[in-house]
């Protein structure tokens, strides 16, 4: 049986190609699509998800939640720059990729959405979350049976050993609502993290991206074109970088291609009060059992492997497109 997958997104560039890539992907049935504040305000999200789903126009469309919170103004902390989320993302998040979408009449809240879909299919969802976590922790305060009906979930956030990224100790997703964070990470669902010790080492490079521009210049291709030439330029000029990171779309890999990745069971806590490490992801590795919130975090990834996975999905989108 084809795995049923939730997404729970900011988009973002890195949010989107892991949206389409996910879209394109035949091992996965992605049921639902569900926007969240973040790298982008909810009412920003909720139309990128939309211009990413008509942009694929799958057999079956995912149903859509939409969210109208406003986005944390957090910027990227790097070398002592801090730099900002249209700096990196673009105005409306895609980069050079404008969403040519009219605004849904009625959209579904996000998390309204994913208590109906888990509900509807009881032990059969993976949820994957590549933004904060707001959406779940509301979902999971609405329906306190959710955890347990969930077939897990496979959250992108956090760091172990690696630092972070919006602050020394500090990870983007968990930082801009650590209390929402808090509340899914120490739930009883059964949840994997995969952190950025992980999660940065999905690394595209310029030449391996070369074969973009090669391809005939569907409405996919281009799209992903757009957005991906445009990250590459932000990661050279901004961060010193011949490549991007592709996080989120590890975070995909995480779900799809569980083989090409090694972890433990940690416990977990976030810090929701400290002043220099608000939104810090705390690991008990001492090898007792005194927190009882156990998570698996992934702390090993083939690199190599997802890369392959990557462009596997980009010739699948070459071949929908011409179909």
């Amino acid at each position: 049986m084809t795995q049923k997958v939730i997404i729970d997104a900011d988009p973002g560039i890195g949010d989107a190609v892991a949206v389409v890539l996910a879209m394109l992907d035949p091992d996965i049935d992605v049921i639902g699509i569900t926007a969240t504040a973040g790298v982008v305000s909810g009412h920003q999200a909720t139309r990128n998800v939309q211009s990413l789903v008509e942009l694929i126009d799958p057999r079956k469309w995912p149903r859509i939640g939409g969210c109208d919170a406003s986005a944390a103004d957090v910027g990227f902390h790097f070398g002592g720059n801090v730099i900002s989320r249209d700096e990196m993302h673009g105005a409306n998040g895609l980069g050079a990729f404008r969403p040519q979408v009219a605004d849904l009449h009625h959209p579904r809240e996000s998390a309204k959405l994913i208590v109906d879909l888990v509900r509807e299919n009881p032990h059969a969802v993976t949820l994957l979350t590549l933004g904060p976590l707001t959406n779940v922790a509301v979902a999971f305060e609405v329906a306190p049976e959710l955890p347990d009906i969930l077939n897990g979930i496979v959250c992108v956030g956090g760091s172990v050993d690696y630092g972070g990224d919006v602050g020394p100790a500090s990870e983007f997703n968990i930082f801009s609502n650590p209390e929402a964070a808090r509340i899914v990470l120490r739930s009883p669902a059964s949840k994997t993290l995969l952190p950025l010790d992980a999660s940065s080492r999905g690394v595209v490079t310029f030449s391996a991206l070369d074969h973009l521009s090669s391809l005939a210049a569907s409405r996919i291709e281009s799209a992903l074109g757009d957005m991906l030439q445009y990250w590459l330029r932000a990661h050279h000029e901004y961060l010193g970088f011949e490549g991007v990171r592709l996080n989120e779309f590890v975070g995909l890999a995480a779900v799809t291609r569980p083989n090409l990745f090694e972890g433990r069971s940690m416990e977990i806590d976030v810090e929701v009060l400290g002043e220099l490490t608000r939104g810090m992801t705390v690991f008990d590795r001492r090898g007792t059992e005194q927190w009882q919130t156990s998570i698996d975090v992934l702390e090993t990834v083939d690199s190599a492997g997802v890369v392959d996975y990557f462009h596997y999905l980009l010739r699948r989108a070459d071949r929908t497109s011409h179909a």
